[in-house]
């Protein structure tokens, strides 16, 4: 799975310390090896005070858009909010809108048709919701790029007010108000936020002062749920919001997310960022994907407990019909790649029959398995519409600028990007491609590990569920990974037809049970009486009232 293990490692002392202020060994151990050693960082990291919460106001235009939509409350005004149809962007939707029709306004709103619009602000949208009766569109997770239509907005009588948390362009639409903390000349260093997360500042300012605490009550789960889906780091401001918003949905207040979690089998399951983002936020995302952001909307504003079960199964059918998708696609292109059997360079893939709205998940796909950047193209009329993945080392994003003339149109970031191309010009971007990263070296895989367990014993059921106290994690506070050496496996078993592998594994005097899912026990080659390394999660199993520890593998060396 990985070329190289990197084991961070600890200083006892500062674990000793951590010890005394009262963390167990395993916890303490922990926030060692990430470099919280000391009382008052100790405190941050544990800290749910707002305090700690950008003021609203610190950002660029956000004086005149609180302004603007203080005005509409007042004057009963027609709005419309327009999100993108993402997790991020649902969600965003949803606060903004049940904010402003709490304050008395026909709020509507619009998330473009994935297959049928794309992503990011339209004209012939504004259209539509000038159409409406609308005065006012307050944009959440998209619009900073929107230059021409900030001006067609203006030009059919539309005011604007853009929220978003992209990367800008050369230039800043001319819109009412552009609030975004990747502006060059935003004061507020708020970059980390999710767009749910500035759509949030937005309703806090127009609030007012003191807002916050009241507004995290009523909108914490969706703040979290969006920031979690967007892979938005888990510090500092984002942690206390999604702390703040699992404490909401832990107390089971909106019934969407109440039925969700129960249709998705967590019901029984405190929430964590895990599972709300492997899948609470996947159901949502398969809404978009698959063409039906009404569902997944009216699922999180609905207040009647029934509708939101029924909601909720068909969001989970939908998650089904994409995973059914996804792997069709997933198969498919593997075996397009025997056509193709260089596989140091970039893979660029099309098909006439291939879902738009699941490339992006299938590229990323490929993008692992072959450590390289990778295409996957929908084709339909004699024009491809792409997905693309790449990996550390290649930005992806100057690469595309560099083959603009074979490309009809392209967008995103140097980590992930869309494309549309001519069908005849497909395999002249695969070369292009190719050439670009000609003399670029494969990444080295790395799995960091905070630190090697030496005494099994660690691996208690009190310890490890004291890492529980340290959630939530996520990117940039990832999962613990730990490692043991020279493990000896017991015992070996497929899971699911074979789909993951049990294994038991002995240390010293200590047995653990071990899963190692997606992975079969051919690929992993381990075989009963072998020895191995291992990188793991330690977990608590819970099954018929009995609590063990499980070691959730990442990867295994045979030795």
């Amino acid at each position: 799975m990985y070329d190289r293990w990197n084991v961070r490692g600890y200083d006892r002392a500062d674990a000793v310390r951590l010890v005394h202020g009262g963390l167990s060994p395993m916890a303490a151990v922990l926030l060692a090896s990430r470099g919280i050693t000391a009382g008052n960082e100790l405190a941050d990291y544990m800290s749910e005070e707002l305090t700690l919460l950008t003021d609203p106001m610190s950002f660029r235009d956000m004086d005149l858009a609180r302004d603007r939509v203080r005005r509409a409350i007042e004057a009963g005004e027609r709005v419309a909010v327009y999100g993108d149809y993402d997790v991020d962007g649902i969600t965003s939707s949803c606060l903004v809108a049940d904010y402003l029709r709490g304050r008395g306004l026909t709020c509507d709103i619009y998330i473009p048709q994935r297959l049928e619009e794309g992503y990011g602000v339209k004209s012939a949208a504004l259209d539509t919701i000038k159409g409406w009766g609308a005065s006012l569109v307050i944009t959440v997770d998209c619009g900073i790029t929107a230059v021409e239509e900030a001006r067609h907005a203006g030009e059919i009588g539309l005011d604007l007010v853009i929220t978003d948390h992209h990367r800008c362009g050369e230039e800043i639409p001319r819109a009412l108000a552009a609030v975004d903390p990747k502006r060059p000349d935003c004061p507020s260093g708020a970059g980390s936020l999710a767009g749910v997360g500035v759509a949030f500042k937005l309703i806090c300012a127009v609030a007012g002062p003191g807002s916050e605490e009241e507004l995290l009550k009523r909108y914490g789960d969706l703040v979290a749920t969006g920031t979690i889906a967007d892979v938005m780091p888990v510090t500092g401001e984002n942690r206390v919001l999604i702390k703040r918003g699992l404490a909401r949905m832990r107390d089971m207040a909106r019934p969407g997310f109440v039925e969700l979690r129960a249709a998705s089998g967590l019901d029984n399951r405190a929430p964590t960022v895990s599972n709300v983002g492997f899948a609470i936020a996947p159901r949502i995302n398969a809404a978009g994907r698959l063409g039906s952001t009404s569902t997944a909307v009216e699922l999180l504003l609905t207040k009647d407990r029934r509708r939101a079960s029924v909601l909720a199964d068909e969001l989970c059918a939908l998650n089904r019909e994409r995973q059914r998708i996804e792997g069709e696609m997933f198969r498919k292109a593997l075996d397009m790649l025997d056509a193709f059997p260089d596989r140091t360079k970039p893979i660029v893939l099309a098909s006439h029959t291939w879902h738009q709205g699941v490339c992006g998940i299938v590229a990323s796909r490929v993008s692992e398995k072959f450590n390289v950047p990778a295409v996957m193209i929908c084709v339909k009329d004699g024009v491809g519409r792409g997905s693309c993945r790449s990996v550390e080392g290649f930005n992806l994003y100057e690469a595309l600028t560099k083959c603009r003339d074979i490309l009809l149109g392209f967008g995103g970031h140097e980590m992930a990007a869309g494309l549309t191309v001519s069908e005849e010009r497909i395999d002249d971007l695969r070369d292009a491609l190719g050439r670009l990263y000609d003399g670029s070296t494969a990444p080295e895989r790395v799995l960091n590990i905070d630190f090697e367990v030496i005494r099994p014993e660690l691996l208690s059921l009190s310890n490890v569920e004291s890492l529980e106290g340290l959630e939530p994690y996520g990117a940039g506070n990832p999962t613990p990974v730990m490692c043991m050496r020279d493990v000896s496996v017991e015992n070996v078993a497929g899971l699911s037809e074979g789909r993951h592998t049990k294994l038991w594994v002995k240390k010293g005097d200590s047995v653990f049970e071990a899963l190692f899912f997606s992975r079969r026990p051919e690929e992993l080659g381990v075989r009963t009486g072998g020895r191995a390394d291992i990188a793991f999660t330690p977990q608590i199993n819970e099954f018929r009232g009995r609590r063990t520890v499980q070691l959730s593998l990442s990867d295994v060396r045979l030795l």
